[in-house]
């Protein structure tokens, strides 16, 4: 499984920058594009912060969390034999790592970079793919766990998992 949570880490990371990238060819002239009435739109903006650019002259700090997301999910992601989780877990770990890259590799300078962010929701905030990603993953985690399922998977009774012999 843990294949698959790299993978999907992947996938998230080439959209979410791939989707940058894009966001600041096409709009970095202060250009608003309207989507869905007011409601949802896109809009640049570089982001110093946490969500609602909270703690923006603590960027440093948002990096060594970032760092510390990415190596905790990738510990647990080693053990994980839940496809479920291996889901949870991809999303979580490929949002956290670009918010990683993007803290330490923009402007203004390394380990204090800015994330680019342009989805306006109704003005409320504007976001990014990896911030999707990380609300669909953790909203995943928190379900799993109130359901109780394990990250690993257990075989029935007489079951064993590949590779495994059982004895009689």
């Amino acid at each position: 499984m843990f294949r698959a949570v790299v993978l999907i880490a992947a996938v998230v990371l080439a959209s979410d920058q791939a989707t940058k990238y894009w966001a600041e060819s096409a709009l970095s002239d202060g250009q608003t594009i309207s989507i869905v009435g007011d409601l949802l739109s896109l809009r640049l903006v570089y982001n110093p912060g946490a969500a609602f650019s909270i703690g923006s002259s603590y960027t440093w700090i948002f990096a060594v969390f970032a760092a510390a997301a990415v190596v905790g999910v990738t510990v647990a992601a080693w053990r994980v034999t839940s496809r479920p989780w291996a889901v949870a877990l991809g999303l979580v770990l490929g949002g956290a790592t670009t918010h990683l890259l993007d803290r330490l590799f923009r402007e203004p300078g390394f380990a204090r970079g800015h994330v680019v962010d342009f989805i306006d929701y109704a003005g409320f905030f504007v976001g990014n793919v990896a911030d999707i990603a990380l609300v669909v993953g953790v909203a995943i985690v928190m379900l799993l766990n109130l359901r109780g399922v394990p990250l690993r998977e257990t075989a029935p009774s007489g079951e064993a998992h590949s590779g495994e012999q059982v004895s009689a």
